[in-house]
């Protein structure tokens, strides 16, 4: 049996191992890392995707601000472990983290959101009917490496086979109907159902109720460092934690992200909550267009404290769950597959929400806007042409005569004119290069940690109704190109 320093398969391709071994080694020595003053030079944890106000000097740095964040809620523990294997579809030495969730005791007070991907993974499979079925839950299990999409054979067997396998550990007396589980990783691949059975028993020995942070690692993919935000309401706590770095369009969540609390809210009023979160958080990022097959965002409460007694505290619990999840996806947009720029678009004027939230996808996801953020060049036409193509297909009887667009607080277009000059050019690039995660004058792309959260600052005003949305993506960047091409292999 591996020990999670081991696990640093987070990208298959030798090209970046040898580098990502020696940072998860170091990251994982940090963990038992005390909060102190000067440790990283920040605003109040309860920052807002909306809110520039994090920066960091050094992993180290940050490793100590995760492990402040990252304190478990009552009545949650968490443990970590995997193995080495060899896919059956392909002869490549790899290693697959396993990670559990597990309450003290079984909780109805769950809410999830799954995605809409038409050829969805078989744990999604499972966990609509958990959802739908189960009346409580007690833990959750967690594989990186293979998202179990498809494969040959019973993918929904195969995840059923592990949940088992985690309540026989745990000695549940339901047969797993209690377990919750989760996969990410390649698609069409077979999990490796036999050692991951073998290997539950020894995990479920290391399970610890002090920090979330092992698991935030674990589960990791590509992901250059883990994601971790906590937030407080209601007398109890609130802890999230998220993977993903490509394959980033969510269509309800993002790849994988878990919220643990102990404020005890009733389940019919939890899942309406999660969906409005994940609408105003995730559902307004996007890293690459595509949207994943393994999506799960899951909300869960052990119940230590007791549930919201009035409106205005079940309000109070749903805005610290909405900023919690609106920073995480800030995070999984910074940790994008090569982002060197987090571009941050905030429409409005427009005449829906949907329409707001349409025009900030198509330029978060514009390839010709992207590459020109990331080589630091205001090209602006392309940002002006990604929004009237956008709405060209899908609203062409909108009177845009009044919109205008702005970068870094610099009117570019206004009224159907662009409004450039030599010294604009100038601001603009200085603003894109004020934004960048890559060090001045590296070499290579941006740090394993976060620098800062600085933004590409787009305003797009239609002045066609009410309606505003902000949405986050990243910029495209030659290293995006060199992980998915070399993904497997």
């Amino acid at each position: 049996m591996l020990k999670i320093a081991d696990l640093t398969d987070r990208t298959v391709h030798a090209k970046y191992a040898q580098r990502e071994f020696a940072q998860t080694t170091a990251k994982v020595m940090l963990l038992p890392l005390l909060w102190s003053a000067g440790a990283a030079r920040r605003a109040p944890s309860r920052t807002s995707v909306l809110r520039a106000e994090l920066s960091f000097g050094s992993s180290t740095e940050h490793e100590a601000w995760l492990a402040a964040e990252a304190p478990l809620p009552a009545g949650f523990r968490v443990a970590t472990g995997g193995f080495s294997f060899v896919p059956e579809e392909a002869p490549l030495p790899s290693i697959m983290n396993l990670t559990l969730i597990v309450l003290d005791e079984p909780s109805r007070l769950f809410a999830a959101c799954f995605t809409k991907n038409a050829l969805c993974g078989s744990p999604i499979k499972v966990g609509r009917r958990r959802l739908a079925e189960s009346s409580t839950l007690q833990a959750v299990v967690i594989n990186n490496k293979i998202s179990n999409v498809c494969a040959a054979g019973d993918g929904v067997g195969a995840s059923e086979s592990v949940c088992a396998a985690v309540a026989e550990a745990l000695a549940l007396p339901d047969g797993g109907e209690s377990v919750l589980p989760c996969s990410t990783g390649v698609i069409g691949w077979k999990l490796p159902v036999e050692q991951m059975v073998e290997a539950v028993p020894d995990i479920a020995t290391r399970l610890q109720g002090e920090s979330a942070l092992p698991a935030a690692r674990a589960i990791m993919t590509t992901d250059r460092y883990p994601k971790v935000r906590s937030a407080s309401a209601c007398g109890g706590r609130l802890v999230g934690f998220a993977k993903g770095a490509g394959m980033i369009e969510p269509d309800m969540a993002t790849m994988l992200s878990y919220v643990l609390t102990d404020v005890a809210v009733p389940r019919e009023a939890l899942q309406p909550m999660l969906r409005r979160a994940a609408a105003a958080s995730f559902n307004c990022m996007s890293v690459d267009a595509d949207q994943s097959t393994s999506d799960t965002l899951l909300c869960l409460s052990s119940g230590a404290v007791a549930a919201p007694a009035t409106d205005a505290e079940l309000a109070a619990f749903e805005a610290a769950l909405t900023e919690l999840c609106t920073a995480l996806a800030g995070d999984v947009a910074r940790n994008g597959e090569g982002t060197e720029h987090v571009i941050r678009v905030q429409v409005r004027g427009a005449p829906s929400e949907d329409v707001a939230r349409g025009v900030g996808k198509a330029v978060v996801n514009s390839p010709l806007f992207k590459s020109a953020v990331a080589g630091n060049d205001p090209n602006v036409g392309r940002l002006v042409a990604a929004v009237g193509s956008y709405l060209g297909r899908t609203a062409p009887e909108l009177d845009l005569g009044g919109s205008s667009m702005a970068m870094g607080g610099k009117t570019i277009f206004r009224g159907g004119t662009f409004a450039l000059s030599p010294s604009l050019e100038d601001e603009l690039h200085d603003h894109l290069l004020a934004a960048s995660l890559k060090p001045p004058g590296a070499d290579g792309g941006a740090p394993p940690y976060p620098p800062h959260e600085r933004c590409v600052e787009i305003e797009i005003d239609l002045a066609v109704g009410d309606a505003a949305v902000t949405v986050v993506g990243s910029d495209l960047t030659q290293e995006y190109v060199s992980i998915n091409a070399d993904y497997r292999s």
